[in-house]
């Protein structure tokens, strides 16, 4: 399983980003997928998890409304798109995946199988 992050840079707040996670040794339809983030000094944190199949999507409470994550199955690439961006989500984010077909919100909970390699965000002005 190799799971490769990419996209993150430097942005002023309320700006944009988009992640790509490209997935790689492992059937992708088969599996769920997700964004977790870690910040200097804090527990890694959820902020986004897909289903495999249907699209059932969890978004933790701070990135509601701001964060779309999305899947391209042809592609074999999961996506984290990042609006009006805040200090706050300065962090390293990782993607993660895991087999079944339960909800976004099992796998953010309850954890995944593999980790990718993060891709850092800072938003700074």
């Amino acid at each position: 399983v190799q799971l490769q992050a990419s996209g993150g840079g430097l942005v002023q707040p309320g700006g944009s980003l988009r992640l790509s996670c490209a997935a790689s040794g492992f059937d992708f339809d088969y599996y769920a997928m997700g964004w977790f983030r870690q910040a200097p000094g804090k527990e890694r944190e959820a902020v986004s998890c897909i289903s495999r199949s249907d699209g059932r999507t969890y978004y933790g409470d701070s990135v509601k409304d701001r964060f779309t994550i999305s899947r391209d199955n042809a592609k074999n690439t999961v996506y984290l798109q990042m609006n009006s961006l805040k200090p706050e989500d300065t962090a390293v984010y990782y993607c993660a995946t895991k087999a079944g077909d339960y909800s976004g919100s099992y796998y953010c909970h309850y954890g995944m199988d593999y980790w990718g390699q993060g891709t850092q965000v800072t938003v700074s002005s």
